[in-house]
Order: C-alpha cells, then sequence, then structure tokens
C-alpha cells in the first residue's frame, strides 16, 4: 500500500491519475454523450437564469426552475405542432436547391470557383456534418430526440433539487476513496468555469450573429427563412471557422435567387458578422485563453470532430480551454511576478 500513500502526497501525479480514470469513464460512457452535455448545458443555463433573476427578483428559487421549465415545454410544444411541419418541408426545398445549384453551378466563374473550393477543402464535410446535425435534430426521430428529453428531465430534478444534490454528492469527500472525489471536485470546478462559460459565450455570440444574420437575409428576400435560420445558428455554435462555413450555402443560395449582386450583399454580411465577433464578442465575453490563433481553432476542430463526432464542432473548443485551464496555459501578463520580497505580483494590463 506504499504507492498508495505516495499517490495520495504527490498533488500532481494523484490528479493525473484521477483525471485518465475520469477520462476512461468518459470513453466508457461514450454511447451517452448526447445525454451528458445535453443535461450540463440545460443545467448550467438554468442556474446562470435563475441566479440572474434571483437578483432582482425576490421569489422562491423551485418556483422560478419550475416557471422557466413551463416556458421551455410551451415553447416546444409549440415548435413541434407549428413548426416542425414547415421546417422540415423548408429543409427538403432547401437541400434541393443547393444540391442543384452545387451540381449545376452554370457558366459563373465565381460560383464555379466556390464549388470547386468547397470540392478541396473540409468545408464539405463541415457542412454535411452539421446538415445532418440539424436533420436528425429537427425531425424528432433517433436517439437525439430522447436524449433531449431526458436531459430536460434530468435538469429540472437536479434544479429542483440542487441543494441535496450537493450535500449527498459532499459525502463522498469523507469516504475511503475521497482523495479522488476531492480532485473530481477540482476538475469539476474547473469545467464548469470554463467550459460552462465559453459555451454560454458561444451561444450568445450565436444568436447575435443569427440576428444580424436573419436581417440581413429577410431584407433580401431570401425563400426557407426559418431553415435558414436554424442552420445559421447551428454553424454559429462553432467559433470562428462556423461563420466561414455558412457563407457557402448562402453564397450559393444568393447566386441562385438574385445574382451577382446578392452575392456581394451575403459577402458583406458574413464580414461584418465575422469581425463583429472577433473584435467585439469574442473579448467581451470570452475569457484570454480562447485568445488563440485561427490555425489552432481550425487544429481543434478538426481534432474534436474525429474524437466527438458532431459535437466536436460545438465542444471542441471548451473543451481545449478547459485543458488549458486544468495545466494552467495562461498568458504572460497572467502569470504571477515575485518581487525582491519574494511576494507574488501581477504585471499591469
Amino acid at each position: 500500500m506504499k504507492w498508495l500513500i505516495s499517490l495520495k502526497q504527490n498533488t500532481t501525479l494523484r490528479r493525473l491519475f484521477v483525471f485518465a480514470l475520469a477520462g476512461l469513464v468518459i470513453y466508457a460512457l461514450r454511447c451517452l454523450i448526447d445525454l451528458i452535455l445535453l443535461t450540463f448545458i440545460f443545467a448550467f443555463l438554468v442556474t446562470r437564469l435563475e441566479s440572474a433573476i434571483l437578483k432582482r427578483v425576490k421569489i422562491p428559487r423551485k418556483l422560478i426552475v419550475i416557471v422557466l421549465y413551463l416556458v421551455v415545454a410551451l415553447f416546444l410544444y409549440i415548435a413541434v405542432v407549428h413548426y416542425l411541419p414547415i421546417l422540415i418541408t423548408q429543409i427538403s426545398q432547401l437541400i434541393h436547391l443547393l444540391v442543384t445549384t452545387y451540381n449545376h453551378p452554370g457558366d459563373n466563374e465565381i460560383v464555379k470557383w466556390i464549388v470547386d473550393f468547397v470540392q478541396r477543402s473540409n468545408i464539405e464535410k463541415y457542412l454535411q456534418s452539421s446538415v445532418d446535425f440539424a436533420l436528425t435534430s429537427l425531425s424528432g426521430i433517433g436517439s437525439i430526440s430522447l436524449s433531449f428529453f431526458l436531459a430536460l428531465i434530468l435538469s429540472l430534478f437536479f434544479s429542483l433539487e440542487k441543494e441535496r444534490v450537493f450535500h449527498f454528492t459532499s459525502l463522498f469527500l469523507t469516504s475511503k476513496v475521497g482523495f479522488i472525489f476531492k480532485d473530481l471536485a477540482y476538475f469539476g470546478e474547473k469545467f464548469v468555469k470554463t467550459f460552462g462559460v465559453v459555451l454560454e459565450a458561444q451561444l450568445l455570440i450565436a444568436l447575435v450573429n443569427t440576428i444580424i444574420t436573419t436581417l440581413a437575409l429577410y431584407l433580401m428576400n431570401f425563400p426557407q427563412l426559418l431553415s435558414l435560420i436554424i442552420m445559421v445558428f447551428i454553424l454559429g455554435l462553432i467559433p470562428v471557422a462556423g461563420v466561414i462555413i455558412s457563407c457557402v450555402p448562402l453564397t450559393i443560395i444568393a447566386y441562385s435567387i438574385g445574382g451577382f449582386q446578392d452575392v456581394i450583399y451575403i459577402l458583406i454580411t458574413v464580414v461584418i458578422v465575422h469581425a463583429l465577433e472577433t473584435y467585439v464578442l469574442n473579448p467581451k465575453l470570452m475569457s484570454s485563453k480562447t485568445d488563440m490563433p485561427v490555425f489552432y481553432t481550425f487544429i481543434v476542430l478538426i481534432f474534436s470532430e474525429q474524437f466527438f463526432s458532431v459535437w466536436g464542432l460545438i465542444v471542441g473548443i471548451p473543451v481545449f480551454v478547459f485543458l488549458l485551464d486544468v495545466l494552467d496555459v495562461r498568458h504572460t501578463e497572467e502569470i504571477p511576478r515575485r518581487n525582491f520580497f519574494g511576494r507574488e505580483k501581477r504585471k499591469n494590463k
């Protein structure tokens, strides 16, 4: 048992062991990755909304949770009953339009160049993955639908009994393997502070980008506007690359309905949205760790898509930021400096 005692005393080695153990458990449960991620996302967002409401209105916390989930249930009912049939029809028409234009680009050199560029790059692969994800999510058929509703139920129970859940979970910290759960709590705290916050920022950025793009598409009289809004929002969840990828189908549709002039308008809209995301939203909402070169962003997306499939395009950057936080990778101005007396001080920004 000497190895166990030395493992407990060595913080770095112990946390590395616990981190590897947690990774193996997650890999073993990879078939439930949809349920795990959706439950975390719903619970995190409801907790943030609940805290924001409690700061302004003094009402019972559980009442806020119930009202929030009733609003979600009403929204889902309206979406499924009234908008889902329209959306499925629009998606079918949109895919038919994209495939027809893609296979028969005509004599326009710009459209030919766009089609050739898509064929020679990985954009076609990401675009196909995003379309498959949207179709699976919106059709109401398949495991993603079951995972979605199970995640809503689990997050509801978690939100209603949050205090009891935390109290019961804390009992494991004093168990015979309490050192493992203490390190899991350490990683869990970092995971919420990095993964959750970055994912929340991605949602806000995607929402803002979708609103701006929708306004432009509405003014240009684009067809199947509802399906395009869904597509732009889903692609907007992919950092940096999502805006660029969405440019491809929008450009093809713009040329098919309005010619070269509408293509210019779409490109201007995409440039505005990309500039807003890069220079305004990202610095305001994201932490300094997400200020990565575009090269690293694409590398992370490529590898995460291989490991997590379609989910990797959305959660790849948050997971990478979490790993940076665990490894304590920081910018130079964030690294504590020691003065002459050995006390830590930080570089002024």
